[in-house]
């Protein structure tokens, strides 16, 4: 398939818990009007019916399965579809929104809507945390208690916004971390990290309501961009912080960061693992990337990713 109008069935999901996923018959209405052949609408309200509805939308053979909902939604139904010739389309609803950022996906969603209709067919990686689906950044330390400060009440209300004040809150409670990296592939040396902040492992571009992986991460180059920051002063957070949206913070002395297409990540202690803003699995953790895993309906225009075929 190059384009939606090629699908012979699509299923629509929407995740109603969501920011902006309260009233799906507007997206329906929209993709249906652009000639989406839509055949099953889904509306959804937790992680269990998400899982019970997109394993259904297979089973009966849709060939596009448009997802409307935030990247937690958008990354678990690209585990389902991985590997397959199922499309998805992607209605960024979420707070954060930052895998349809990488690919350039419209925020709104009229223009979203036009997209999955009118959009071209490419194929992303996807990355893997213990056999778990990540599309954007998977981490261990202080994101871990951002998730966790992030109450649906406040990402409602107040939209990206609620990164930087549950970024605060955790801060404050920080307990710095020591962390080993192990390269299974033998192109790097293992990494004994001390007094850490965070480590994280990108898969995709953005993170964290617009954040960048590095200045050269992309959703389709087929590795992993790791980076690690140490915990010090607040001055040097503070240092770090104002070149998160540009990725150049990797270049901070207080900053590791490197490629590679798969780590160990080893703790002293067993630590939640945030994936795509969803705690997932623990460390110990084998990240591995899955090289173009993934269809998904992008704009026209964007230059994010190609169509290159699975054993590209």
């Amino acid at each position: 398939m190059k384009a939606a109008r090629d699908a012979r069935s699509a299923a629509v999901v929407i995740n109603a818990g969501s920011r902006r996923g309260a009233a799906p018959e507007l997206a329906v209405d929209t993709l249906r009007k652009a000639g989406v052949p839509i055949s099953a609408v889904h509306r959804v309200l937790s992680g269990a019916d998400l899982a019970g509805t997109l394993d259904r939308a297979l089973a009966d053979g849709h060939d596009l399965i448009v997802v409307g909902g935030g990247d937690g939604t958008v990354s678990y139904a690209a585990g389902r579809v991985a590997g397959s010739n199922v499309v998805l389309g992607v209605l960024p609803l979420g707070t954060a929104n930052d895998f349809a950022r990488t690919l350039e996906i419209p925020n709104n969603l009229a223009e979203a809507c036009a997209t999955v209709a009118e959009g071209k067919v490419v194929d992303i990686d996807l990355g893997r945390a213990n056999g778990e689906p990540f599309l954007n950044v998977a981490s261990v330390g202080l994101s871990v208690a951002v998730t966790e400060a992030l109450s649906p009440r406040l990402k409602r209300y107040i939209g990206p916004l609620a990164y930087g004040i549950a970024t605060l809150r955790a801060y404050a409670r920080h307990k710095p971390f020591r962390a080993r990296l192990e390269f299974p592939e033998g192109d790097h040396e293992p990494l004994e990290l001390e007094d850490l902040l965070q480590v994280a492992v990108g898969n995709g571009r953005h993170y964290g309501g617009g954040n960048t992986v590095s200045p050269t991460a992309g959703i389709d180059d087929h590795t992993l961009d790791i980076y690690a920051i140490l915990a010090g002063p607040l001055r040097e957070h503070v240092s770090i912080a104002r070149l998160l949206k540009d990725g150049s913070f990797i270049e901070h002395d207080r900053v590791y960061h490197l490629t590679t297409r798969r780590v160990r990540l080893v703790t002293d202690q067993p630590l939640p693992v945030n994936l795509d803003g969803e705690i997932a699995t623990t460390t110990p953790t084998d990240f591995t990337v899955q090289r173009n895993a993934v269809h998904v309906v992008v704009p026209q225009s964007s230059t994010s990713a190609l169509f290159d075929g699975p054993g590209a």
